[in-house]
């Protein structure tokens, strides 16, 4: 018993020599136990799906090649964020599973728990008690859930793996002055600082643990060794807030904070992160997003407080330092998300709990060597309830956090669920009413789709991304051509330069005649405001081939969107119609469908269309027939398909009772059909069921009177017999 209770204050990191020089294996079983502890409270998030923005880190197929690779190094906006060691890391984990998400959230949830374990690494390294508990806090902490839960936060996970890796050599390197230890730690911080920036606080968070260890800064000692991190930290740092306000749109109205608003925010974003750590409850994807007003007096409680606390803890040193560096290191680490850098999701919330993962460690560790202070007082108390309270306290805590952790995971199974409990939580959340407008946009519930842009529209008139997406389901919608039109125009009127609004507007002023004119104008404005815009071009192309019947032009212009974006399907489908229109480019015509069916073999109009080019050749009858069943497979309910499968169906005599049935679906899908009745008809002549051919020549010409062949087929069958 001595000695299992041994071991286990070891393993805590409480023994009271602590002179780290512990046996292997209980090391193994506490790595092997936190791994176990993280995978069980995570476990919901492993089998989560694709979030927000998830699909722009892991789904881009353009670099997923060796090329792509070097892009993701070698060109500023490949990516979102320049972070190439992160995107090279996605690039592994894509040639490894492709797609399959269940791979991306293995590898989170091995670097949260390998984190953990660089976390205790370091703690023990320093000398710091209780260890191990903090290693376990962090692991098992529900503030950490966004961060391990949400694919595109790899860059939490990985960096902090690395910046926990570099830290531990640059105390090796302290020890030792081995230029080896040095150039491991550098190494290390390079790449921390490409995967994600906030790693460039490391330099700042290593001077202010040596001031806690010796009380004092040396210039040759502790700070020459750090100055090149340091211009290389704050070079990185200011890149990539240069970045987000150019690159990714953190600019505008909505980032418009005076200097002492920055002030307030910080220093009420620090109080909301310090309670959210010490009380983890009612945790939510995007928090409501705070009126920030330096009139309210209230609002300046928050950052004096702060400043009062670092007041007070200097004011009582050398006996407060360790309480103090922890501060200072939770203060420091969260400083790029304080709001005194504008970064794209404060136009939602100025906090989220993925903001935090790096920070919270100084806190964790505060709070584990607290409590190891207490249990050392009592592990010599006569009482055994006394002896045994610190450590019961300590396992209820951890219980308790990672159910929390447990249940907060459940909620990143589904974007949709993650949506609707932020919007539960946060009614007003913009965001998550838009993107659950769009989810239910993609599968066809209009009505629905319509209420949640609305209601983002409530919170946020000048919300201009839920404006263009009501635009665009009201487009969907038969006779609303009109108030679509209107909301993409108040999208433009909030973001003159929003190049997908103006397209929408360019794609819906083309169906209203009175005002078709104006879409030439603003297809060339997109075209001029976004030149890699491969839709842009496809759509123009489109619009001047089909509506205005100039040719040449349309061609250039799907060709200019393929160059852009060789793979795009759709576009060069539509290439391919286009070429089809010229009896001399039939056979390139082919040539387009049949790549474009390479590329996305799910295009129905695809199919249909390159059947009707080879259906007239000989001996490719075969394969005509075979790209009509393909466009049926894919969509059973397309008429015009089922009626021109029947057209080379009814002459084959095995086949012949096929094409009846496949004209009769033609004219039940679509009423209105007048050659699918005509040819129908036809069939039932040949088949001897004349009072059913003499009805639908009868329903051809009443759906279309000027329909003369059908005229002619019905005079015919009247005829008396010679």
């Amino acid at each position: 018993m001595p000695m299992l209770r041994r071991t286990l204050f070891q393993l805590l990191g409480v023994n009271s020599k602590a002179d780290g020089n512990f046996s292997v294996w209980p090391n193994i079983v506490f790595g092997v136990f936190l791994l176990l502890g993280v995978w069980l409270a995570y476990l919901p998030a492993l089998h989560g799906g694709m979030l927000w923005d998830d699909a722009a880190h892991v789904m881009s197929l353009e670099l997923s090649s060796l090329k792509g690779l070097v892009r993701i190094w070698t060109q500023l906006g490949a990516t979102q964020q320049y972070y190439p060691t992160l995107h090279t890391m996605f690039w592994i984990e894509h040639q490894i599973w492709g797609d399959a998400v269940v791979g991306y959230h293995a590898v989170n949830l091995v670097l949260h728990a390998a984190s953990a374990g660089l976390f205790w690494a370091v703690l023990r390294e320093l000398r710091v008690r209780g260890a191990a508990f903090a290693a376990l806090l962090f692991a098992l902490h529900p503030v950490c859930v966004e961060s391990v839960a949400w694919i595109s936060e790899q860059k939490n996970t990985l960096s902090l793996a690395f910046y926990l890796a570099s830290a531990l050599a640059y105390l090796k390197f302290e020890q030792s002055r081995s230029p080896r230890h040095y150039l491991s730690a550098l190494g290390l911080f390079l790449l921390a600082l490409s995967t994600k920036s906030v790693t460039a606080t490391l330099p700042a968070a290593l001077l202010v643990v040596i001031w806690w260890r010796r009380g004092v800064l040396g210039w040759a000692r502790d700070w020459r060794p750090l100055v090149p991190w340091i211009v290389v930290g704050v070079g990185a740092g200011l890149f990539t807030a240069w970045v987000e306000r150019t690159m990714i749109g953190a600019a505008g109205a909505a980032y418009d904070l005076s200097v002492w608003m920055r002030v307030l925010l910080a220093g009420r974003a620090a109080c909301f992160y310090l309670g959210k750590l010490i009380w983890p409850v009612d945790l939510i994807f995007i928090y409501p997003r705070w009126t920030i007003d330096p009139a309210q007096l209230w609002q300046w409680v928050f950052p004096f407080a702060w400043g009062l606390a670092l007041v007070v803890l200097y004011v009582r040193l050398p006996r407060q330092r360790g309480m103090l560096a922890a501060l200072l290191l939770y203060g420091g680490t969260l400083l790029p998300a304080l709001g005194f850098f504008n970064v794209y999701p404060f136009v939602y919330s100025y906090v989220a709990d993925h903001f935090q993962y790096h920070a919270s460690l100084a806190l964790l560790a505060l709070v584990a060597a607290v409590w190891a202070g207490w249990e050392e007082g009592e592990r010599l108390h006569p009482q055994l309830w006394r002896r045994l309270a610190p450590m019961l306290v300590a396992v209820a805590i951890l219980v308790v956090l990672a159910v929390q952790t447990h249940r907060q995971s459940r909620q990143y199974v589904d974007v949709e669920t993650l949506y609707r409990v932020t919007i539960e939580r946060n009614p007003n959340c913009v965001l998550a009413h838009n993107n659950l407008g769009m989810i239910y946009a993609l599968r066809g519930d209009s009505a629905a789709a319509i209420t949640h842009f609305k209601r983002a529209l409530e919170a946020n008139p000048n919300f201009a991304e839920a404006e263009d997406n009501l635009g665009g389901e009201l487009a969907k919608l038969p006779g609303r051509e009109r108030e679509a039109v209107e909301h993409f125009e108040a999208a433009l009127r909030i973001r003159p330069d929003f190049p997908m609004a103006l397209l929408n507007l360019a794609n819906e002023l083309a169906l209203i005649p009175s005002r078709r004119a104006e879409s030439e104008r603003h297809f060339l404005r997109v075209l001029a405001l976004e030149p890699k815009y491969a839709k842009a071009y496809n759509d123009f192309a489109i619009w001047l081939g089909s509506t205005l019947g100039r040719q040449a032009e349309a061609l250039n212009r799907y060709e200019a969107a393929l160059q852009l974006n060789p793979d795009y399907a759709v576009a060069r489908a539509n290439y391919a119609f286009e070429l089809s229109r010229d009896p001399l480019r039939q056979g390139e015509a082919i040539a387009q469908y049949t790549a474009a069916l390479v590329a996305d073999p799910a295009q129905v109009e695809a199919h249909n269309n390159l059947a009707n080019l080879l259906a007239p050749m000989p001996g490719r009858q075969l394969e005509a027939i075979s790209h009509y069943e393909a466009a049926l497979r894919l969509n059973p309910r397309y008429a015009e398909a089922h009626n021109n499968l029947a057209n080379q169906l009814v002459g084959v005599p095995a086949r012949a009772a096929e094409a009846l049935a496949h004209y009769e679906q033609a004219v039940a899908l679509r009423p209105d059909y007048a050659e699918a009745h005509n040819n129908l008809a036809i069939a039932y002549a040949n088949a001897g069921r004349l009072g059913d051919a003499e009805r639908h020549f009868r329903l051809a010409i009443k759906v279309a009177p000027d329909f003369q062949a059908a005229r002619d087929n019905l005079r015919l069958l009247l005829a008396p017999n010679p």
